[in-house]
């Protein structure tokens, strides 16, 4: 075959590549029947949409993105030094920014989407721990506070939103705040009290999951979800928190099956709520 007519099949191939004309692995096949032995094909390091938004952008858009990103250097290298009301309303902004990005963004791409707002919820959660270190609030009360805070705004946006796993990840967090709350304030309580101080909420949600399922099935699972895990709270309640855990794997293995049977139980009244 002429050189130059190979070489013109080969920067075709090459071009399916970056614009994804073709899979990878077709390109790939391709090219190994043109290329000659031991010579090597040019890595394909940008796809063509990027090298395409590369040559095309402007240079207002170069000069936007460059002072973006100067800013965001500006702000975390000087953030210490900002009033607390300056420091709050900087962060309160990226997180908002970053719900408002990834809410955009999952029309085209769920995964990244959903990434940004997880990125904007953890950055809530961070940087707030972080100002109160800052300003001398280390008491354990104010963390506690802010965390209870965080997941009740991760409800919020879940429900709003409708991402699942940020409504069930919130409710999560306030587990963990009511468990730290019963800790510090519970002295060395017995394993049926322990059981008191759970299994009424994992009641209340299985009742809310019924009780949402006719306006929003996805609401519903997540909150059927939620009392599935509260059940079996009070174990997990005793591995981290309690010396006397005695009894803890039997009342694990108890519950478990208890919590199987009434699932199978009930299977076509709960499937009927979440499904």
């Amino acid at each position: 075959m002429d050189q130059e007519r190979r070489k013109t099949i080969i920067r075709e191939i090459e071009h399916w590549q970056r614009s994804k004309l073709l899979p990878e692995q077709y390109c790939d096949f391709l090219l190994n029947l043109y290329l000659e032995t031991g010579e090597v094909k040019e890595p394909v390091y940008l796809s063509g949409k990027a090298v395409k938004a590369i040559k095309t952008a402007s240079g207002l858009s170069w000069l936007l993105a460059f002072g973006i990103f100067s800013l965001i250097c500006f702000v975390v290298l000087h953030f210490n030094a900002f009033h607390p009301l300056l420091q709050i309303g900087v962060t309160a902004s990226m997180v908002l920014i970053l719900l408002l990005i990834g809410q955009r963004f999952r029309d085209k791409n769920e995964a990244a989407g959903i990434g940004l707002i997880g990125i904007g919820m953890l950055l809530m959660l961070g940087v707030g721990i972080y100002m109160l270190q800052l300003h001398g609030l280390e008491q354990w009360g104010w963390q506690v506070g802010w965390l209870g805070i965080c997941s009740l705004f991760w409800v919020a946006v879940g429900i709003f939103a409708r991402i699942p796993l940020l409504h069930l990840g919130g409710w999560i967090a306030s587990f963990l705040v009511y468990g730290l709350l019963i800790s510090r304030n519970a002295n060395d309580p017995q394993w049926y009290e322990v059981q008191i101080f759970w299994l009424p909420l994992s009641i209340v949600f299985g009742w809310c999951s019924w009780f949402f399922h006719r306006w929003s099935k996805s609401i519903a699972a997540v909150l059927f979800a939620t009392a599935a895990i509260v059940w079996l709270m009070p174990e997990l309640y005793t591995a981290v928190f309690m010396k006397d855990q005695a009894w803890f794997q039997i009342q694990l293995i108890v519950k478990i099956v208890v919590e199987g049977a009434l699932l199978f139980a009930l299977r076509k009244k709960w499937i009927a709520w979440v499904a």
